[in-house]
This record gives structure tokens, sequence and C-alpha cells, in this order.
């Protein structure tokens, strides 16, 4: 007869156990992903690779801070930064990037040659840069994408810098919810995509003229 109310007892501090638990590990709202969204990249100069046929390594960029992770950057107030709650790039910011570099290099033609870090094959040349930023910000109430990347281009057997350029591009969104800023975002990336195949071929078919021409 006494051992009935230890049972009771028991069962009631097992109880406000598990209820405890269950108000200490809510279940998360859900995580919404989004990938880059790609425009197709207009006047495209569609021609021949480079004569010398070089091998160009597109390295992924280099990021601190939020910007090394899959967070998406807002920026509502000057010099601070912040995230957008609840979202989520697909995949890592850099390597959304770096993706998308690959396939402006890829739809160009002009070096068919191409491949990325990960892969064990030597290259002629090596394409690495640094990404600045990728938020968004906002100027009168409105957002607009920001991308900066810092890129140089390294002869990888002399380990000389051939050249090295700062890509800004800006857009703004056509609304203020997030889904118009991915879409700002896509077409900043693609803009400074185009911007960075048309300025590195450059500076192949420069590298090409000097070692023809000689010193």
């Amino acid at each position: 007869m006494r051992t009935r109310p230890c049972y009771a007892g028991f069962l009631a501090f097992a109880a406000a156990g598990l209820l405890s638990a269950c108000t200490l590990m809510p279940a998360g709202d859900p995580v919404r992903l989004y990938d880059l969204p790609a425009n197709p990249l207009e006047n495209l100069r569609q021609a021949e690779a480079p004569a010398d046929g070089v091998t160009l390594r597109l390295a992924t960029p280099n990021a601190g801070g939020l910007l090394d992770g899959s967070r998406i950057v807002v920026v509502p107030t000057p010099n601070q930064p912040q995230v957008y709650q609840g979202a989520r790039w697909a995949d890592a910011t850099p390597v959304l990037m770096r993706n998308r570099l690959i396939d402006a290099f890829q739809e160009d033609g002009r070096i068919t040659r191409l491949i990325h870090a990960d892969t064990p094959l030597s290259a002629d040349l090596e394409l690495t840069s640094d990404l600045r930023a990728f938020q968004s910000e906002y100027h009168g109430g409105h957002p607009e994408a920001v991308i900066r990347l810092d890129a140089r281009l390294i002869d990888t057997r002399s380990r000389q810098l051939l050249g090295s350029q700062r890509f800004t591009h800006r857009q703004a969104a056509a609304g203020t919810d997030l889904a118009a800023v991915v879409d700002a975002f896509g077409q900043a990336a693609d803009q400074l995509a185009q911007e960075l195949v048309d300025w590195t071929t450059g500076q192949v078919a420069e590298r090409h003229e000097r070692e023809v021409l000689g010193p």
C-alpha cells in the first residue's frame, strides 16, 4: 500500500521532466533555401579560344566573416551587417560565386581548358579572388544587391602576377521582399561574371602576344 504513492509520484516527476524537455527543445522554424538565379548572358562574344590554349584554374573566392557561409547578408544601416532570418543560400556564398564564374567562362567559350581548385590537374594560369561584398544594402528604403570581387590572374609556373582588378556591381531589387532581392543578386552576379570573363580573356591574349613577340 505504501508503494503506490511513490509510484504515482515517480510518474508525476517523469511527466514533469518530459514536459520540461519539450519546452526547452522546441521545434525550429523551417529554413528556406535560395539558389543564385541565373539569367541568359547577353552580347556574348563567341570567339575562338586563345591561340596558346592555356589551362585556367579558377579558385574558390576567399571570404571572411558573414560572407564565409550560406547566410544571406543584409546591411539595412551602414556599417551594421545582419542576416535574413529563416533564409539561407543553397551553398556557401564563395562556392555560389565560383560556380557562376565557371558557367560564364563555359558559355563564353574563349577559354576551353577550365578547371577549378578541387581538380587535381596542373594549370598554366590561376584566377584567385577575394569576395569583399555579397549583400543587400538599403538606400532610401529600397534594397539593392551589391557584389564586390578582387581578382588576380597568376602565372602558375613563374608565380608572376599578370594582372589584378576589382569588380563591383550593384543591382536594385524590383521589390522589398526577399525573393526580389535574390533575383537582384542573380543579375548582379551575371553582370560581374561577364565583365570578369572579358578582363581575363584580354589578359590571356596579352600574355600570348608577349610570348610570341618576345621582350
